[in-house]
């Protein structure tokens, strides 16, 4: 576990003898240490993935997740989507681990279903084509008809 130093400033005001009137602003200082927790961006896209049935994860000038975004909705499945580049830390944070974890340099759209991984848009229109993207739908609950 890390720790992280936050300080906190007390005030702290000091009188003239001559005019009796508060005049000097001296800030105090002490320190509070806090333990921080450093979450690895695999677990937190694990994490991420894991809440919804459906999650995509998107930039939002990407022709690409337009197009699987279009198919979920066009099917009557409502995904969680996360847009990366508006969220400028940690989406570059989760970007880099998507990256690590598809094993290309494109990271997006990255799919979860029932919080297992799908892959990306080629991934997901094989599944749509050869008929097995329907079933995993309906078996993470995403989809009932």
């Amino acid at each position: 576990m890390q720790y992280q130093a936050a300080s906190t400033t007390t005030e702290s005001w000091r009188t003239t003898t001559t005019t009796g009137h508060y005049h000097t602003y001296m800030p105090v200082t002490t320190r509070h240490y806090y333990p921080t927790v450093t979450v690895d961006p695999l677990e937190r896209v694990a994490k991420l993935a894991a809440q919804n049935a459906v999650v995509i994860f998107s930039l939002s000038s990407c022709c690409m997740c337009y197009a699987v975004k279009s198919l979920f909705s066009s099917m009557g499945v409502n995904p969680t989507v996360y847009e990366l580049d508006e969220d400028p830390v940690r989406g570059k944070e989760i970007e880099r681990a998507l990256v690590r974890l598809m094993g290309k340099s494109s990271a997006v759209p990255v799919v979860f279903i029932g919080g297992k991984l799908v892959g990306s848009m080629d991934r997901v229109m094989g599944a749509h084509i050869n008929g097995t993207l329907v079933p995993l739908l309906k078996k993470a609950g995403a989809l009932w008809l």
